[in-house]
């Protein structure tokens, strides 16, 4: 089904361009170090900053970005600053459950539970998402790992494993629990709540979707039509590729963080020149915390990791050709998944004006599928001026749409504390 030699060359082209180029960026470096000595003979010049400018430039070209920290270490609750200390509760083969514990015994909030996408960054994109939601929730947070460190012998993971996956989240965390699925895990997460509520678990009070393809045929977008628009073997046999020796996950099938990364920037390719442009001269000028809030940016922007490739497939698939959860037709484990038997959950559908990834109507869909929540446990917001990363990110998340979702989860959890 994939290709064992073919493709598995690209991956090692690439890791063979990335060895050779050290050289140049040791020397890089090299340059860098004598211009922050004291030896700097031109210090302090306008040649000195143009050369900084030009040398900071080639070593972001240059360098593999890595996964970052989420380097969240407290949180204002209630006016008072608490200390956060990040804890893994649950190591499984393909993600670790992560818990952002309060360390205040005094401080007794509802779990939230955000269940983070797998589509080529890491969970670490929401880092503003979890600092925003900590003051009013105890956060959980799924950290999905990078395909091309996992061993081929841990076996397959596909979409249906995911849902699995967050089941068994679910089920660990216990009842009265508010689960937040943002962008592509809004699909297995209401799928994942059908076949609880339809066992009778009645464990998640609140499930808040934040821009994603509940229903890919609303709004279609320009991901969308790339999905729709070319056949199954064309994803198996162009962007499918076998992860190379020098990686724990040897041999394993992936769609790789380098294909998916030319992806996210072709779609704005001039918008990120633009940036980059932007960067460079706040760099020459010296004008440090615009350069700083720039670099942070892309240093997680650029930091990209490895899918399996049966998971993206089976959602590509299932989610942008067959539009199986919509349809009734989505299936985990031979189990036919039937959004109508959810009663229990609340929903709140939220989506962004300016969304070029999940276009309106698209999260908004969850609400006329799951047409047995009572309407007043249901609640759509529509965020003006905000794109997709806006919608669970930066200021406007923060001010108008954080508030919605506090709002919304309170009213509807069945937790018992002073909140």
């Amino acid at each position: 089904m994939y290709p064992l030699f073919e493709n598995s060359l690209l991956y090692t082209y690439i890791e063979f361009a990335r060895k050779n180029i050290v050289p140049l960026r040791n020397g890089v470096n090299l340059c860098q170090s004598y211009l922050a000595s004291p030896f700097n003979l031109i210090k302090n010049t306008d040649t000195d900053r143009a050369l900084k400018a030009t040398l900071e430039m080639y070593d972001r070209m240059f360098k593999v970005y890595k996964k970052p920290e989420f380097g969240i270490q407290k949180v204002k609750v209630d006016g008072k600053d608490i200390k956060i200390q990040q804890e893994t509760l649950l190591y499984k083969s393909f993600c670790n459950l992560i818990h952002f514990k309060k360390l205040d015994n005094k401080i007794d909030l509802p779990k939230m539970l955000i269940v983070a996408p797998l589509s080529g960054h890491h969970a670490t994109l929401l880092r503003g998402t979890v600092e925003d939601t900590l003051p009013f929730f105890d956060v959980y947070i799924t950290d999905w790992k990078d395909a091309s460190q996992i061993p081929v012998a841990e076996g397959k993971f596909d979409l249906e494993d995911y849902t699995k996956y967050v089941i068994e989240f679910i089920k660990f965390l216990g009842p009265n629990l508010s689960v937040m699925a943002v962008c592509q895990p809004t699909v297995p997460v209401v799928a994942a709540i059908s076949l609880l509520e339809e066992e009778k678990y009645t464990g998640v009070d609140n499930m808040v979707l934040i821009g994603g393809p509940v229903d890919a045929r609303e709004s279609s977008t320009e991901v969308n039509q790339f999905a729709e628009n070319r056949p199954m073997n064309w994803f198996e046999t162009q962007v499918i590729t076998r992860v190379p020796f020098n990686y724990p996950g040897f041999l394993r099938p992936v769609y790789p963080g380098f294909i998916q990364l030319f992806g996210f920037m072709a779609m704005n390719m001039q918008r990120h020149i633009g940036e980059h442009m932007k960067l460079y001269q706040h760099l020459i000028i010296g004008d440090g915390e615009s350069a700083e809030k720039q670099k942070d940016f892309y240093d997680e922007y650029l930091a990209v990791l490895d899918m399996p490739a049966e998971f993206y497939l089976q959602t590509i698939k299932s989610v942008f050709k067959d539009f199986a959860l919509p349809r009734g037709k989505m299936k985990v484990d031979g189990k036919l998944v039937k959004p109508e038997l959810i009663y229990h959950s609340a929903i709140l559908a939220i989506e962004g004006e300016l969304d070029d990834i999940s276009g309106i109507g698209q999260t908004k869909a969850a609400l006329k599928i799951c047409k047995n929540v009572p309407k007043e446990k249901t609640h759509y917001h529509f965020q003006e001026g905000v794109g997709h990363y806006g919608v669970f990110n930066g200021r406007k998340f923060r001010e108008k749409i954080v508030p919605v979702i506090k709002d919304f989860c309170y009213k509807h959890t069945g937790y018992k504390k002073t909140i």
